[in-house]
């Protein structure tokens, strides 16, 4: 049966005006879970949390304080997410010892969502498709594209594996709750432009520590016109402009997910319309671009006309990758196959292209998307975020460049600190894979 939310509005009476109790959207899921009536920025508090999350790196870390601190057992273990996904398949003896670390530790609590190979996925893509988190719900997760979720009308954000451990011990987390910041969308993307396009826009508008500790809070009637995987893009990577965690207001299409993938019940939490913001901008859909980010941070984005104008032959690549939690979702297989429908990647160069869960491959290969890439020349991977972090799986050489539709462009991110990495989205990604230069 249809889960009926609850929903608690916008606006706030008369009455009410000119006293310190309007609140953003964040504040608001942050003070229910705290059991507050009003929350205020700065103020720290204490709240319950709906989940928490590890992966192959970090939950071994937590792990080790968990039975440091001689705790015996979890709080809830429906309520605790262990995704093996940085170096899974296991790349080496390390990997595979962290890995069985996480193992062990599920199956001696029970922990309900464990993921093993197979079954697991990219876990920012894999915890909404399998209905982990829903509206309202307060997540953490030890590692820092947990703010993935505000997408789904959720906090979520990174903390350390420190306070993953006693997380998972008490259920409860320490907050300092965020100012926000508000950017208004109006109107609508032009063909060819993506969410990895605006969340590019705007880090480049505001800078990689633009939104420092603040709630990065999206509205406006442009937001109807975003996919939910385009949602999943931006929330991800509200991180690279410095925010606490990236939300969105829930509306049909928000709901409409839910009921597919969640039976869990979820709640609908508005921003007052007096709440208080730091800054506000105003963003016109219908003027955003094709966009890249330029070694050797998100921050030195460009349009297509701006590169074209300033590298009129093109940069040459060595790599292309199409996939992490970013943008490894089915929308944009879809668009990277568009592109290379019946094309040939350019010699020499390499192509790798990783759906972001099991259940993403299985529908790209039932729509003859994987098809498409092994006959254009490109490597298909089981999911992983390998080469995002320079695990495995495209590792870069002293001297080359890939362009890539993950989330940072650090230097050595991806391998030999002599390397370049152009982060764009997937569209235009895979077009540069054909030609060899972006």
């Amino acid at each position: 049966m249809p889960v009926t939310p609850q929903i608690f509005n916008a606006g706030v009476p008369d009455y009410w005006k000119g006293f310190p109790m309007p609140m953003t959207m964040t504040q608001k899921i942050l003070a229910a879970h705290a059991g507050l009536s009003h929350v205020e920025a700065g103020q720290l508090i204490e709240a319950e949390v709906d989940l928490v999350l590890g992966n192959d790196i970090t939950a071994p870390v937590a792990i080790a304080e968990f039975e440091k601190a001689g705790i015996t057992r979890v709080f809830d273990k429906e309520k605790i997410a262990l995704v093996p996904d940085h170096f899974t398949p296991n790349k080496d003896i390390q990997s595979a010892t962290l890995a069985k670390t996480m193992r062990d530790f599920a199956h001696k609590h029970d922990i309900s969502h464990y993921f093993e190979v197979g079954q697991m996925g990219i876990e920012h893509a894999l915890l909404p498709e399998k209905g982990l988190v829903v509206a309202g719900d307060l997540v953490i997760g030890a590692d820092s594209h947990t703010c993935t979720y505000g997408a789904l009308g959720a906090f979520s954000t990174g903390v350390g594996s420190t306070d993953m451990a006693f997380c998972m011990a008490t259920g409860k987390a320490w907050f300092k709750v965020p100012a926000a910041i508000r950017l208004n969308l109006v109107g609508r993307m032009p063909e060819g432009v993506c969410g990895k396009d605006l969340i590019l826009y705007i880090i480049g508008m505001i800078g990689v520590d633009g939104a420092l500790y603040k709630s990065m809070e999206f509205c406006g009637e442009g937001i109807e016109s975003l996919s939910m995987d385009d949602r999943f893009t931006i929330a991800n990577m509200a991180i690279e402009a410095g925010a606490k965690n990236g939300i969105f207001p829930v509306d049909a299409q928000t709901q409409a997910y839910m009921q597919a993938h969640s039976r869990k019940e979820y709640s609908i939490y508005a921003a007052d319309e007096n709440a208080a913001y730091d800054a506000e901008y105003e963003i016109d859909l219908a003027s955003l671009r094709p966009m890249v980010a330029f070694p050797h941070l998100p921050e030195n984005a460009k349009t297509m006309d701006e590169v074209r104008a300033e590298f009129p032959e093109g940069i040459k690549i060595d790599q292309v990758v199409i996939g992490s939690c970013t943008n490894g979702r089915l929308d944009d297989l879809r668009q990277a196959a568009a592109v290379l429908k019946g094309q040939r990647i350019a010699p020499g160069l390499r192509c790798i292209i990783i759906p972001a869960t099991q259940q993403i491959y299985l529908d790209a290969m039932a729509e003859g998307l994987i098809q498409i890439f092994i006959e254009a020349g490109a490597v298909v991977s089981t999911p992983t975020c390998g080469p995002c972090l320079g695990g495995y799986m495209g590792i870069l050489a002293a001297g080359e460049r890939c362009l890539s539709t993950t989330n940072r462009n650090f230097v050595g991110r991806m391998g030999h600190v002599d390397s370049e990495i152009y982060l764009a989205g997937p569209a235009l990604a895979a077009a540069s894979a054909i030609t060899g230069y972006i």
